[in-house]
């Protein structure tokens, strides 16, 4: 596909203009409100890739340009701040290191928006809000400063001194939300921006860490949203921000998907059919997080219902997770002991010696299950130590081992069934880091075509 980047819009050969990415974004969530007035209900989705893993993002890139569609990419306020978050990039660095890998794969950056989730004191909630606040702000005005067009205000935790704990008072949460979002306004004035962010709202979102009980969740209802909604419009208003809140695209509720280490909640239209008309009358949709490991089906229905914007992370990293495990299996049956991989003695090792704050705190129950659990988890905590340089070199190992010569197509069906015939048609290179990438392209064409990007 020849691609002929100009300044701020992007021709695709065969496909016509390719309007501004942000532009695109806000017309598909507009058709999104408005497709089914016929009574026709349609897919005009968005789907948001919350990863920084580059095999993940080298999936994204590569189903993103098949689809001829923008990409959006998040960070979250403990992955990537202003002190670097776990990844160790502020938000600057973390956009110029998204921008070098679609770099790599030939992927326009025009068509790249960024995005921001849950900005506000969640990082520093053991300080006092005066404080927490003051590095909130700060951590809001260096994602708008790097150029971030999507942030999520979420300053719905208590902080050390407001006396209580979970989620804080609508009122509350929306006054800082509010602060937030001024703070937003005047970097973006100071450096003369024409493109403005678009903002999310909304405190109902799913445990860190994943579901860890096995009851039902139940969606938001109907008059909780609402109330929030109004709630922060006022406190919108007060603070000046009539324009900003113009540019409010969405607000997070519980749709009743959730996942746990060993389960999944799947979505079910009918529980959430009063959620799902709470904002007909409005221009906003609803933003969905944890929407891993729903099926196509599900998610399909949950854009048709107006939870416009899915959020996927887990399940991505799972997904290359899964992969190496197969290409490990098929190593040991092709490799002599002394050179092979060791790739999930390796992962072991570096999980319970490095940092096993990652997961030790989410996974419970014996020695043997806690160590199924640091495996196959889906809530997949194993994510956080790829970069380890132990499971770097025995990556390489294994990618080395299995480079030499192709994988046999009898063990190729018997470890990545899901690639095999593709292989054999030649639409997807016999090679392992291709085998990887493809593997996790199957889980963003779910949600491309959940969306409508693709049949």
């Amino acid at each position: 596909m020849n691609i002929i980047t100009l300044k701020r819009c992007v021709i695709i050969s065969g496909s016509g203009f390719f309007m501004d990415a942000i532009d695109s974004l806000k017309e598909r969530l507009l058709k999104n409100k408005t497709s089914g007035a016929a009574g026709v209900r349609e897919n005009h989705g968005v789907y948001s890739v919350c990863s920084a893993h580059p095999a993940v993002l080298k999936a994204a890139m590569r189903q993103a340009a098949e689809d001829g569609s923008f990409l959006v990419i998040e960070s979250t306020s403990n992955q990537v701040n202003q002190y670097g978050g776990y990844t160790g990039m502020v938000p600057l660095e973390f956009m110029r290191y998204v921008l070098d890998a679609a770099g790599k794969a030939e992927f326009p950056g025009e068509r790249l928006i960024f995005g921001g989730d849950h900005l506000g004191p969640n990082a520093w909630q053991h300080e006092d809000a005066a404080h927490a606040m003051e590095k909130a702000g700060a951590l809001v005005k260096a994602y708008a400063e790097a150029g971030y067009l999507k942030l999520h205000l979420d300053a719905s935790m208590f902080c050390a001194d407001d006396g209580g704990t979970g989620v804080l008072p609508d009122e509350t949460a929306a006054e800082r939300a509010a602060e937030l979002c001024g703070i937003a306004e005047k970097t973006c004035r100071s450096q003369n921006r024409k493109k403005r962010p678009l903002y999310v709202i909304g405190t109902e979102v799913p445990v860190p860490g994943g579901a860890r009980t096995h009851e039902a969740v139940r969606p938001s209802s109907r008059e909780s949203v609402l109330a929030t909604i109004e709630i922060t419009r006022q406190a919108f208003f007060r603070a000046g921000l009539r324009e900003a809140w113009e540019r409010v695209i969405a607000v997070v509720a519980q749709p009743g998907v959730e996942f746990g280490n060993d389960h999944v909640f799947y979505y079910d239209h009918e529980k959430a059919r009063d959620l799902s008309r709470a904002l007909d009358g409005t221009p906003m949709v609803f933003e969905a997080h944890s929407t891993d490991y729903q099926t196509g089906r599900g998610l399909a229905e949950m854009v048709r219902d107006h939870f416009a914007i899915l959020k996927v992370g887990p399940w991505l990293t799972f997904a290359f997770r899964e992969a190496l495990f197969s290409l490990a299996h098929i190593e040991n049956r092709l490799c002599e002991k002394d050179s092979r991989s060791n790739l999930e003695d390796v992962l072991e090792e570096v999980m319970l010696d490095s940092v096993p704050n990652y997961w030790e705190n989410y996974y419970r129950g014996t020695g043997e299950e806690k160590a199924f659990a640091r495996k196959y988890s889906l809530s997949d905590r194993c994510r956080y130590y790829w970069t380890d340089k132990r499971l770097s070199a025995s990556t390489g190992v294994l990618f080395g081992n299995l480079s030499r010569k192709p994988v046999p197509l009898s063990l190729l069906s018997q470890f990545m069934p899901d690639l095999f015939m593709e292989v054999c048609e030649g639409t997807v290179k016999n090679n392992p880091e291709d085998l990887v990438t493809s593997h996790v392209q199957k889980i963003l064409s779910l949600y491309a075509g959940a969306c409508g990007f693709r049949s």
